[in-house]
């Protein structure tokens, strides 16, 4: 779990319940990611291709124009102006050859023009942007990922860590106020001005575009790990749409976690994330059917991915082995108890809340509480679960809901699982989810 306010939202939870995860914006993802066929009508084939773009490449295109520029808002705003020109132009003059290249070429036109009409202006961050570009740094030190140092740079410790991981959610992903808000469960408005705050900060202090100096590197570790790990939550449930997963996030944050631990082999922690993050990616193509969604006692085990839950365990033995466990490493470990388990009853609850106990520990926070009550409800029973899961202060998220309501279906309280059903449906926007819900709600009335 992420040792601040994002929980382990990811992790399928002791029951199975898919708990959701999300991310980012200022105000909202550009106009290229959210507005193609907005005014009602269906999306062209070059509107679906931008809108496919920007998930794909928005991140990159950010990082990279950072990089030339050693500006990130800068680099932010001419990326967003050319998803808007790619909106009008692709639809009538055709999606061009290498999309991508066409994004960045185009973002750093515009970049370069806004900063020569700025620094006619006498504005001197505008002429040192524009002289940054003209003289464009080589790759050095250990950071050699555009992707990867832009999350270095925005996990500076002049911000808090909050607004490192919002603010990085919002530049490589390119993901909403709304979804970053549902991932830190706090409200939109609070979100939207801690972006913007951390924006300022950036801009006041000049913080640069600079890749960490290896000293530095476990210093801003704990924001990048959470970050990474944020990515990946974003993509396992989708706080929106039609489809329960975004398997470009998941796969970009398993790709930086990989990165991780390249830079920092030793640092178990990052071993730790990588492993939680392919042993739960491991029973992706398991979570969804014809039917709809599908929790884990339900799940076809065969489905599951046989190398990615080998190499997870192979890491969480590694972890072991270095005997200095962290949040990561433990909701690695229990995941591996789920993934080692050939049915559902072979599941060792008792080994799940034990290391739930330990995670309570190392991060403490109502939603670890909250697995945990699941998993002493498999050990003892319903009863035992809704006692702890009761007065947890969990009342504006959806996955709360779910559980109690679970734990009311069995026991035979019919009226208040619909009440709690309910609350559920209503916190999600994920039609997977809701589907779901509105399913197990619609069968309790017919009992």
């Amino acid at each position: 779990m992420t040792p601040h306010e994002q929980p382990d939202r990811q992790s399928d939870g002791p029951s199975g319940w898919p708990a959701g995860g999300s991310s980012a914006g200022s105000s909202g993802r550009s106009s290229a990611g959210s507005s193609a066929g907005s005014s009602g009508d269906r999306p062209t084939s070059a509107e679906r291709q931008v809108a496919a773009v920007f998930r794909a490449e928005h991140g990159r295109a950010v990082a990279v124009l950072t990089r030339s520029f050693g500006d990130l808002s800068v680099a932010e705003e001419a990326v967003q102006e050319a998803f808007v020109v790619a909106l009008r132009r692709w639809p009538t003059d055709g999606v061009p050859a290498s999309p991508a290249g066409w994004i960045i070429t185009t973002a750093r036109h515009r970049a370069v023009d806004h900063l020569r009409r700025e620094a006619s202006r006498e504005d001197r961050h505008a002429q040192a942007a524009l002289l940054h570009a003209r003289d464009e740094p080589p790759e050095v030190g250990p950071v050699q990922d555009d992707r990867l140092r832009l999350v270095f740079t925005c996990c500076h410790p002049a911000l808090a860590q909050p607004a490192q991981v919002a603010l990085t959610l919002r530049l490589l992903g390119g993901l909403t106020t709304p979804e970053i808000a549902r991932a830190f469960l706090v409200p939109e408005a609070t979100m939207a001005q801690r972006i913007v705050r951390a924006k300022a900060k950036i801009r006041d202090a000049r913080i640069p575009y600079r890749v960490p100096r290896d000293e530095d590197l476990p210093d801003r570790l704990t924001g990048v790990l959470a970050v990474v790990y944020l990515v990946f939550t974003a993509g396992h449930t989708a706080a929106t749409g039609d489809d329960l997963v975004r398997e470009d996030l998941c796969a970009e944050a398993i790709r930086l976690g990989r990165l991780l631990v390249e830079l920092m082999p030793d640092e178990p922690e990052a071993l730790g994330l990588l492993a939680l993050m392919l042993l739960v990616n491991s029973r992706r193509a398991a979570r969804v059917d014809e039917h709809g969604l599908v929790l884990l006692a339900d799940q076809d085990r065969a489905r599951w991915d046989a190398d990615e839950i080998a190499e997870g365990e192979a890491l969480v033995r590694r972890c072991l082995r270095r005997g200095r466990p962290g949040p990561y490493q433990v909701q690695a470990a229990i995941q591996a108890v789920h993934s080692s388990a050939t049915s559902p009853d072979r599941t060792d609850w008792r080994q799940v809340v034990a290391l739930y106990d330990q995670l309570r520990v190392l991060a403490p926070s109502p939603v670890v509480d909250l697995n945990r009550a699941v998993a002493v409800a498999e050990l003892e029973g319903p009863a035992a679960g809704l006692a702890l899961v009761d007065d947890l202060p969990l009342a504006g998220f959806h996955v709360f809901h779910a559980v109690r309501a679970d734990l009311l279906r069995r026991l035979d309280r019919p009226a208040e699982a619909a009440d709690e059903y309910d609350a559920a449906i209503a916190g999600t926007d994920n039609a997977a989810e809701r589907a779901f819900l509105t399913q197990r709600r619609d069968g309790l009335r017919r009992t």
